[in-house]
């Protein structure tokens, strides 16, 4: 019964050895746009409009802005389409950090992107609900927190359906606003065709009499303030670097492909909802943001024939921006759990972060990040300032220490690399901006919400240290055990004549292994010892656990296939030379529980008399984030085989 309840919630769980597995769930070039370049274009709902209100009384200073912010977006993505050649299984920042500085700053990196695609996730809805109510009575603003709270909700479920699932559903949505928004930025331009000259002119004009009032570095100050505070526009671009394994194959063409559609469609909307501002005269209105102010001002005369058709283009294109920013959210929930994935592989995230649901995604990250993303649109208020500040700052921190790497990347390869030259500079100019705008954006506004960003993600390096440091003592100790019995073969003697018999109606002891190692063979050296010449037989029980460091191209899995083999091959080897009857069975699989649930299943009908082993790690001083940290495979199988009337017992390996 609970399995047909999932399978009607979240679909039938995926095979991840079906040779077509890829092809079912990757995106091509235009789905990838959708679900990844969402949270890019979605920026223009918020970025443009915190860079224009920054400007004050210096509205003329728009073009410069609106200019810098074009060539911004290109230099930046054209950073990370190289990322994406140099790292095709993804991993964007954390990875680049990792491999091309050191990995203390990979940590750094990881975290700030952790934090913000949390905050891309409260960021994208509370903009969103924010766009959707714009056209609402302000009476109905009071209900705006909990419309936010549902539309995370319903992601996060949509999410742990699947990747594409979740992407194909909101297709139309992002073509609504494609089309709303292609009319919302020529409009102003033809409209006002005739005077873009004059406005050019009179921008030079009004800086030269800016210059005259306040001098060079006075009006360069405030241009750099509004630069600053627009970075929110460019906080979507890396989304893609990072998520790559999603992507149909040849995935390093479809990532560059899908980089391209972002920036264009970036730059265009964001620097053309700029100039909009300015020529249709927008300013700040209670209860509305600037771009459904943009709206009203640009649809004043669209009545024909008595029929309110301005007032429907305003609620459509309203919708369609409020629903593209939940679309934007999407960012959030792909490439942060990717991360978290990525760190777990490192021992900087609980490895659970690792494991892939049956329907072949990052549940526990995906959770994560629903969870973590309402946490903060409560502590917040979903005020949109603010959260963009935090946004903003983890965002190009990120950004900052990845295409410091990739400057550095290109510098040391300068003899070996193909136009050495135009990459480093452009990787040089995107680490200098990108460098430049945190800076001024954690200058600006430390005290306004960047404080808490620090925060953070300074608790967030506080705790992945402590993990990893508890990780590599247990890989000290398991390393010693391994050392003292993983070479046992050596030393045992070759048993001469007759090999032992296969007896299914003997005793039998089933073992559960994970890769041949001291813990393994300790394990079975301790049941031989508690139970001296009562089995006859044994069989080893293994499963190759596919994660999302293994589930990346069809080698991966067959090299986890024969690795698999090899280890328990091993095992029959010590067992026979020990005086018993050995096989090995084994299978792949997402969930290791439910694998060997099925494996012991086949081997109770072969061997009647059958006892199961597991071996497991035990801790002294056992805390409840131990138990967290290492996975209780042995204690839910242990439950599973208890109902159906078999035999487990777990051997307690010692490693305090």
């Amino acid at each position: 019964m609970f399995e047909k309840i999932k399978d009607l919630l979240f679909g039938k769980d995926r095979n991840p050895l079906d040779p077509e597995v890829f092809h079912k769930i990757s995106l091509v070039a235009f789905a990838a746009w959708v679900g990844l370049g969402a949270d890019g274009i979605s920026s223009s709902c918020y970025g443009p409009e915190q860079a224009f209100l920054a400007l004050g009384n210096h509205p003329h200073l728009t073009l410069y802005l609106a200019v810098l912010t074009f060539i911004t977006v290109f230099i930046i993505s054209s950073s990370f389409s190289r990322v994406i050649e140099l790292f095709p299984t993804g991993g964007g920042a954390y990875l680049v950090a990792t491999r091309l500085l050191n990995p203390l700053a990979g940590l750094v990196a990881g975290c700030a992107l952790i934090v913000s695609y949390v905050l891309t996730i409260a960021i994208s809805i509370a903009s969103g609900v924010d766009a959707l109510f714009s056209f609402l009575p302000l009476h109905y603003q009071p209900f705006k927190m909990l419309a936010a709270a549902a539309v995370i909700i319903l992601l996060t479920y949509l999410n742990m359906r699947g990747v594409k699932e979740s992407v194909n559903a909101l297709i139309p949505i992002f073509l609504t606003f494609v089309v709303t928004h292609i009319v919302v930025i020529a409009y102003p331009l033809f409209a006002h065709l005739t005077e873009i000259p004059q406005m050019a002119a009179e921008t030079v004009k009004q800086t030269q009499a800016g210059v005259a009032e306040m001098g060079w570095l006075a009006l360069m100050v405030v241009l750099f303030r509004a630069y600053s505070l627009g970075a929110g526009t460019y906080t979507g671009i890396e989304a893609v670097s990072n998520a790559v394994p999603v992507l149909k194959e040849p995935r390093v063409e479809t990532g560059k492909r899908t980089m391209t559609y972002l920036a264009w469609s970036l730059a265009v909307t964001a620097a053309g909802i700029m100039v909009g501002y300015l020529l249709m005269g927008v300013s700040a209105e209670p209860g509305r943001t600037l771009n459904a102010t943009l709206l009203y001002r640009i649809v004043e005369e669209w009545n024909i024939g008595g029929l309110p058709l301005g007032k429907l283009f305003v609620v459509i294109t309203l919708l369609s921006e409020g629903a593209l920013l939940f679309v934007a959210a999407q960012a959030g929930f792909i490439g942060g759990p990717r991360v978290l994935a990525n760190m777990a592989v490192d021992s900087w995230a609980p490895h659970q972060f690792g494991n892939l649901s049956g329907r072949l995604v990052t549940l526990n990250g995906v959770a994560l990040m629903g969870a973590a993303a309402l946490g903060i649109l409560v502590f917040t208020g979903g005020a949109v300032s603010y959260l963009i500040v935090l946004y903003v700052i983890s965002v190009f921190l990120a950004f900052f220490l990845s295409l410091t790497g990739l400057t550095r990347h290109f510098w040391k390869k300068r003899r070996s690399t193909e136009y050495w030259k135009r990459r480093l500079l452009i990787a040089g100019i995107g680490a200098t901006l990108t460098g430049v705008l945190l800076g001024g954006m954690t200058a600006l506004r430390f005290f306004d919400g960047g404080w808490l960003t620090l925060l953070m993600m300074g608790v967030l390096m506080a705790g992945s240290l402590a993990i990893r440091r508890h990780y590599l003592s247990v890989r000290k100790l398991l390393l010693r055990l391994d050392h003292s019995l993983k070479d046992i073969l050596t030393t045992l003697p070759e048993r001469k004549g007759r090999k032992p018999a296969k007896d299914p109606k003997a005793p039998t002891a089933v073992l559960m292994v994970s890769g041949y190692n001291g813990l393994g063979v300790h394990s079975l050296l301790s049941l031989l010892n508690l139970f001296p010449k009562q089995f006859k037989n044994v069989v080893f029980l293994s499963v190759g656990r596919i994660d999302s460091d293994r589930f990346k191209t069809d080698e991966s899995l067959e090299e986890l296939r024969f690795k698999v083999e090899d280890d328990l091959f091993q095992y029959v080897r010590l067992a026979r030379r020990l005086g018993l009857y050995a096989e090995c069975r084994h299978t792949m699989g997402t969930d290791t529980v439910e694998e060997l649930e099925k494996l012991c299943d086949q081997v109770a009908k072969d061997y009647p008399l059958t006892v199961f082993f597991a071996g497991k790690l035990t801790f002294q001083d056992e805390a409840p984030w131990t138990r967290i940290l290492h996975n209780q495979s042995a204690l839910d199988l242990q439950r599973q085989l208890v109902f159906k009337g078999m035999n487990m017992f777990i051997l307690p390996i010692r490693v305090y």
